[in-house]
């Protein structure tokens, strides 16, 4: 018997070793399969980056031609030791650039000197810089469109350039051309998670969501490239280093990249470009592929899970059966014994058979019963998740649409009396709210005690001063006044700016209603530094709280306010938060009265700007 039990255990596990292999084997189809996936779902992210750098090409494209049709430019081209007509036209180029959005627009006489433009009034004017070199300024002078992107050799700025022929008569007298930068494009890009480069018909990366990608490429450039980049001052010859990167094909429409960065990290991504022929660029969309494997190796841990779930199962009904034949072999055999042996036993017997058959009975039910309460448990578990879930939403998007319909209000009255900058100010603030609102899932996420949104320098000004400014309607309906320390310029701290703006939120609003019953309430924030760290504090002049309350601060759906007034999710939420950014959230009495929260996090480095073109 135990070797026939032996045996249906081994045949048991070694199926589930044998589909376990089979997962294992087919985790690089699944991860294909995952990256195709993620190489699809990101395709419309290349095509918005396409249409905006397309959009702002056919703008700006058909601007020279219109700007060289004024008589004053082929004026001063032929008269260009007329100073007021100069002083006339550097005005007239200044307002035109500004009204139509350009970053300079400048004239160029036939030997390529600059004799007006735009930034006349500049430290690094254009005016009397000589751009013969240049190939928008060759083709122009010829009768045709210069089109020229370029890293500025007198602002140090890049930018994309359009030239046409200024004309007194048929004659060309020199050339009208106009530049605007591409820093817009790359500020949007950075908020996403993918990478996006452009490259030009050399393969240098002019453009790219990570400033230190500028100038450099994918492979080595070929000799006659660098001849033209160098003759035509393009770019700084001493920046075009190739990136530590290798390719290979995925399918028709991805490849992996793999760059080396300077600090032998490694990042892997699945690319996919598109060509904008006008310009002769490609726009390449670089994806993390990390998640595709992520994916891969979590299908394949959860089917495994499931398998040797279902192969103990199975082990566990199959012994409890073999246990079950053996009780009852032995009772038959008990029963064959006793009635060889005398016959007034058999009333025994049966009592006996029948208390067997009973606790099979009762076996049999017990396990229906267990099955039946697995199952409401596990349904029990959905219900409270669901129910997590309903008061953690509530709980966040109650603070932000508060703040929206403020800063709404705010703007309506700063319209009425005629002070639009205030209004865009409180319109800016709306739209941070409703990024706020777009990350609240992530916030969610933070609760669960999953990873959240990546951890990087922000301003710890930035975070307590969006806070002071949200919770200013409640402050002064409660009638609350705020001391605070002065700051530092700027103190950059490692987390993440709408989270960190969240902690500070649900601190303050925590410290106001601590002080609905106070004749003067007064909320203290105070800020020091101890070596690598900066802590935050807030305390409120309230009645302070007990050791009870101090021991469940954290806990979830723990409150003290009055009920309606509080889910006891705000603390619980921030404490994780401030976790996920290596800090850490205190709260204690206060020696002078009230209650005091404390918030560490970590100093770091100010984040190094693109260079301006």
């Amino acid at each position: 018997m135990h070797g026939k039990r032996h045996w249906a255990i081994g045949l048991i596990l070694g199926g589930v070793a044998v589909l376990l292999g089979t997962l294992v084997l087919l985790l690089p189809a699944l991860e294909r399969v995952y990256l195709d996936q993620l190489g699809k779902r990101e395709a419309p992210t290349l095509t918005l980056a396409v249409e905006g750098l397309t959009g702002s090409l056919r703008r700006f494209e058909a601007l020279p031609g219109l700007i060289a049709e004024r008589p004053d430019l082929a004026r001063a081209l032929r008269d260009p030791s007329d100073q007021a007509l100069i002083r006339r036209v550097n005005d007239d180029l200044d307002r035109t650039a500004e009204g139509v959005g350009l970053s300079d627009i400048f004239l160029i006489d036939p030997t390529g000197l600059t004799i007006a433009a735009s930034n006349h009034w500049k430290e690094l004017s254009f005016v009397g810089q000589n751009f013969a070199y240049r190939p928008y300024f060759t083709l122009a002078l010829a009768g045709a469109q210069g089109r020229f992107f370029a890293l500025g050799t007198t602002s140090g700025e890049r930018g994309y350039f359009f030239a046409e022929a200024v004309r007194d008569g048929a004659e060309i007298v020199g050339v009208l051309a106009v530049k605007f930068t591409v820093d817009a494009f790359e500020d949007a890009w950075r908020n996403g998670a993918n990478k996006i480069i452009v490259l030009d018909d050399a393969g240098v990366i002019f453009m790219a969501s990570r400033p230190e990608w500028h100038f450099r490429s994918l492979g080595p450039l070929s000799p006659d490239a660098l001849a033209a980049i160098e003759d035509t001052k393009k770019y700084p010859m001493d920046q075009l280093v190739p990136l530590q990167a290798t390719q290979e094909p995925f399918d028709a429409r991805f490849r992996k990249v793999s760059i080396t960065n300077d600090d032998g990290s490694v990042e892997r991504y699945l690319a996919q470009g598109r060509l904008i022929p006008e310009a002769g660029w490609e726009v390449v969309l670089l994806t993390p592929s990390e998640q595709a494997w992520t994916r891969a190796i979590g299908t394949v841990a959860i089917t495994a899970l499931l398998l040797l779930l279902v192969g103990l199962i199975a082990t566990v009904v199959i012994q409890r059966r073999l246990q079950l034949q053996e009780r009852i072999r032995a009772a038959l055999s008990m029963q064959e014994e006793l009635e060889l042996r005398v016959t007034q036993r058999t009333a025994e017997l049966e009592t006996a058979n029948r208390l067997i058959t009973q606790e099979v009975e009762e076996r049999r039910a017990a396990e229906t019963l267990l099955r039946q309460t697995q199952t409401e448990l596990i349904q029990a578990g959905k219900l409270a998740a669901l129910g997590q879930m309903a008061a953690a939403l509530s709980h966040e998007f109650n603070q932000p649409l508060a703040a929206v319909k403020s800063f709404a209000r705010n703007a309506g009255a700063y319209l009425d009396r005629g002070e639009p900058d205030k209004v865009r100010q409180n319109v800016g603030m709306i739209d941070d709210m409703v990024d706020r609102l777009a990350a609240i899932s992530t916030h969610l996420r933070n609760f669960a005690r999953r990873p959240g949104e990546k951890t990087e320098p922000v301003l710890l000004n930035r975070a307590l001063d969006t806070a002071l400014v949200i919770l200013e309607p409640k402050m002064r309906g409660a009638g609350c006044r705020v001391t605070r320390d002065d700051l530092l310029p700027e103190i950059w701290v490692m987390g993440g700016q709408v989270r960190l703006q969240q902690v500070f939120v649900n601190l303050l609003s925590n410290a106001v209603d601590a002080m609905a019953d106070q004749p003067d309430p007064v909320v203290d924030l105070s800020l020091d530094m101890d070596g690598s760290r900066v802590h935050v504090r807030v305390r409120d002049r309230g009645t302070g709280m007990t050791d009870a309350e101090i021991a469940q601060l954290f806990d979830p759906f723990f409150t003290t306010k009055e009920p309606g007034k509080g889910m006891g999710l705000g603390l619980s939420i921030s404490y994780n938060i401030v976790r996920d950014f290596g800090g850490t959230l205190e709260g204690r009495n206060h020696p002078e009265g009230g209650a005091e929260f404390s918030v560490t996090l970590k100093l770091a480095e100010a984040p190094s700007l693109a260079a301006a073109e």
